[in-house]
């Protein structure tokens, strides 16, 4: 697993200069889900196949901006996922973004993800690496250094409610309406690495990104954003939920399928799996 991490240390030191100096205009491509690929995009999921072809360890990855399983070393033991450059929209207007990163054994289902690590680029570029607990670093130097760990309260004041609001279910909105009501503070920047990076920091809260009337199955990918977001929140002491269950039960049947996600400390969460099972 340490050669992964160094790898991942080294993309984000790679990744923070293209950031800094790299092309934010769009490509002529599209992503597998749709999206119009960003140049940077392209050259950050390069920078990390490059890295991760070099580690013996890792059998196959999938990013989100590929098509297809890329298979590197038959002999690995570990199956990467990864988002290279999550909101990477927002860099033009010099919000922070992260790359997101799940790490399975086996196949690649929610059930045997084993590891994740998501980085956030941001004033100062910080990583988060969840195995048994759940550790952040920072880059200081040239090198990442180790800060504190991370545990979520049982109850937190944050609300980062996501998706389209004019398609939100009725039940859906009045849970985010009344969540509000009880004193929850707005958090929102539309990058799900730094929302949910500053939930986990402040101690905790609720991140919802719910299935719509015009995105029924939600718009987040479960292995390169939702499965690794859900394993870092649960090992925080958290939970994560797609309104009914466990994220991490869930099916996956392609590797680029959606899911509606939930993550938050667990009153949040008991919160929304009650207001969920009244209307399902």
């Amino acid at each position: 697993m340490n050669d992964i991490l160094n790898a991942i240390k080294q993309s984000a030191i790679e990744i923070k200069e293209l950031i800094e100096t790299g092309d934010t205009g769009k490509s002529e491509n599209q992503n597998a889900t749709g999206d119009t690929q960003l140049k940077l995009d392209i050259a950050c999921d390069v920078i990390l196949e490059k890295l991760f072809a070099k580690v013996p360890s890792i059998k196959a990855i999938v990013s989100e901006e590929q098509e297809e399983i890329v298979e590197l070393n038959k002999d690995g033991k570990y199956l990467i996922a990864y988002d290279p450059l999550d909101g990477s929209s927002l860099v033009d207007v010099n919000l922070s973004v992260g790359s997101i990163f799940g790490i399975y054994e086996n196949d690649f289902t929610g059930n045997n993800i084993v590891a994740s690590v998501y980085v956030v680029f941001g004033p100062r570029v910080e990583m988060v690496v969840a195995q048994d607990d759940v550790k952040l670093y920072r880059l200081l130097k040239g090198k990442f250094e180790f800060i504190q760990n991370i545990v979520l309260k049982e109850k937190g004041n944050l609300n980062a409610p996501g998706s389209t609001q004019n398609c939100w279910a009725p039940h859906h909105k009045a849970m985010i309406d009344d969540i509000f009501n009880d004193g929850y503070r707005l958090r929102y920047s539309g990058g799900m690495v730094p929302d949910l990076h500053q939930i986990l920091l402040k101690g905790g809260g609720l991140f919802s990104y719910p299935g719509t009337s015009d995105k029924p199955k939600g718009k987040l990918r479960q292995l390169f954003e939702v499965f690794p977001f859900a394993y870092t929140y649960e090992k925080a002491g958290g939970q994560a939920s797609d309104g009914f269950k466990r994220l991490l039960e869930i099916k996956t049947s392609h590797i680029h399928d959606t899911s509606p996600c939930f993550f938050g400390s667990n009153s949040e969460i008991n919160r929304v799996l009650k207001v969920y099972k009244e209307h399902a």
